[in-house]
């Protein structure tokens, strides 16, 4: 009996270190490897420390991991270009145009002609 109480001990999950594993999109299988343990062991941790099962837990941590990306890709932007075009796009709706000119070094036009001679003969 641990603490008094029968069964085995209670895996003890650091906090700090869930919620930052949370920021970088680890999903509930990838945490309950990280801390030896099963996925219901997390799910019912996350009950008693945050009163919200898994997911909810997860969403809001995950959307301030986001929030730290998206500020160190505008941060990347400042000096490299690719992330500043890349951002762009994302976010400005900027794309790239890509001009399409065909040189058929009048092959189209000889068909053209070609044809009307048919229908002419006709």
């Amino acid at each position: 009996m641990a603490n008094g109480k029968p069964g085995k001990p209670q895996i003890q999950i650091d906090q700090e270190q869930f919620e930052k594993l949370c920021k970088i999109q680890c999903t509930l299988e990838e945490i309950a490897d990280w801390f030896r343990c099963s996925e219901d062991t997390i799910e019912r941790w996350c009950k008693r420390t945050y009163e919200e099962r898994f997911k909810e837990v997860t969403e809001k941590f995950r959307s301030k991991g986001k929030a730290s990306l998206r500020r160190m890709q505008f941060k990347l932007a400042e000096k490299n270009a690719s992330m500043a075009i890349f951002l762009g796009k994302q976010y400005l709706g900027q794309k790239d145009y890509v001009e399409n000119t065909i040189n058929n070094n009048g092959i189209i036009d000889d068909l053209v002609g070609a044809l009307n001679n048919v229908k002419k003969s006709k």
